[in-house]
């Protein structure tokens, strides 16, 4: 039971930002490389890839330390990162 609460809140913390990035809102928090490069190192930091897959195999330029997780599977790898991380969600 608490297993499942867990999944259901991080998908509800996940879902939101991976639609409003896919339907390229004005709304979305967004960051620029130098800000990047400003947070690199930072141990509570945890960059998701999560463009499609097709995009992610097409581009030689990747994040260094990023996890590529597929945005159409939230429910099979949102449940192992800690609610208490701070995460960036990479979909460009």
């Amino acid at each position: 039971m608490k297993k499942r609460l867990f999944i259901a809140s991080l998908l509800i913390f996940f879902i939101p930002w991976i639609l409003a990035t896919f339907a390229k809102s004005a709304d979305v928090a967004r960051m620029n490389k130098n800000e990047l490069k400003a947070m690199m190192g930072n141990s509570n930091l945890v960059i998701l890839d999560v463009r499609a897959q097709s995009d992610w195999n097409d581009d030689d330029s990747k994040i260094k330390g990023a996890v590529r997780e597929d945005p159409e599977s939230v429910k099979s790898w949102a449940g192992k990162y800690s609610k208490d991380k701070i995460f960036l969600l990479y979909c460009a």
